[in-house]
C-alpha cells in the first residue's frame, strides 16, 4: 500500500476542506438570504463542477495556471516554481471541484433554519453577523458537518482534475486514486487492492456519517452572555 500517496491524499483533503468551509460558509449564508433575482447565476456557477466533464475543469485550470497565463507568471515570480503540477496548483483545483460539496448542503442548511428565530434575535438587539453567529450557525451545524464531511470524502476520491493539474509527482502531488491507477497500470493488483479496499471502508464510513446528521438534528440554542 502506497502510505505516501494516502498522506498526500489526507493533507489535500484537510487543507481543501478547511478552505472550503472559510470561502463557503459566507457565500452559502447569502444564497440562503438573498432574494436577488441574478443570484440564479451564482448558483450556477457554483453547481458547475457536479456537471462539468473533469478532464474540461482540468484543461481550462491548467490553461489558468500555466506559465504563460497572468497567474502563473505572477505565482511563478513569487514562488519560484509553476503553479501547475505543483501541490499548491493541486489544492486550487480540489477548491475548485469540490466547491458544490460544500456550498449546497450549506446553503440547505441555513435556509431551514425557522426565520421567526432570526427576528427574534433582530428584535433583542442582535446584529446580522451575531445573529448569524449564535442563532443561524449552530441550528445549521448538521449541514455544516455534511459539507465538511462530502468534501473531504469527495477529494479524497479526486481522480480526473488530479491527474491533469497535479500529474504525477511521488510525494507531491501523487495522490491515492492516482496510485490505484498506476498499481493497475503495472498488474500489481495487491496492491490496488488494498488501497481501493482503505477507500472503499472510508466511503461507506462517511455515508453513514452523513445519514446520521441528516437524521438527528439538535436543535441548539445559543445562549447569551
Amino acid at each position: 500500500m502506497d502510505w505516501t500517496a494516502i498522506g498526500v491524499s489526507l493533507k489535500l483533503a484537510s487543507l481543501t476542506t478547511v478552505i472550503l468551509l472559510i470561502v463557503g460558509i459566507p457565500l452559502a449564508a447569502w444564497l440562503a438570504a438573498s432574494r436577488r433575482r441574478w443570484k440564479v447565476l451564482v448558483e450556477a456557477a457554483v453547481a458547475l463542477p457536479l456537471v462539468l466533464p473533469p478532464t474540461v475543469l482540468g484543461f481550462y485550470l491548467l490553461l489558468a495556471m500555466g506559465p504563460n497565463s497572468p497567474l502563473g507568471r505572477i505565482y511563478e515570480s513569487v514562488a519560484g516554481h509553476g503553479l501547475a503540477f505543483s501541490f499548491q496548483g493541486l489544492l486550487v483545483a480540489s477548491v475548485l471541484y469540490s466547491f458544490p460539496f460544500t456550498v449546497q448542503p450549506l446553503s440547505t442548511a441555513f435556509a431551514a433554519v425557522d426565520p421567526k428565530l432570526v427576528e427574534a434575535s433582530w428584535c433583542l438587539g442582535e446584529s446580522r453577523l451575531s445573529t448569524f453567529r449564535r442563532v443561524i450557525l449552530p441550528l445549521a451545524w448538521p449541514g455544516v458537518m455534511t459539507g465538511a464531511i462530502l468534501s473531504f470524502a469527495h477529494t479524497m476520491g479526486e481522480f480526473g482534475v488530479v491527474l491533469m493539474v497535479g500529474g504525477n509527482v511521488p510525494g507531491v502531488t501523487r495522490t491515492a486514486s492516482i496510485s490505484i491507477y498506476d498499481a493497475m497500470q503495472s498488474l500489481d493488483y495487491a496492491a490496488a487492492g488494498k488501497t481501493s479496499l482503505l477507500l472503499l471502508g472510508f466511503s461507506f464510513v462517511v455515508l453513514v456519517l452523513t445519514y446520521s446528521l441528516q437524521r438527528n438534528l439538535v436543535v441548539i440554542w445559543p445562549k447569551r452572555s
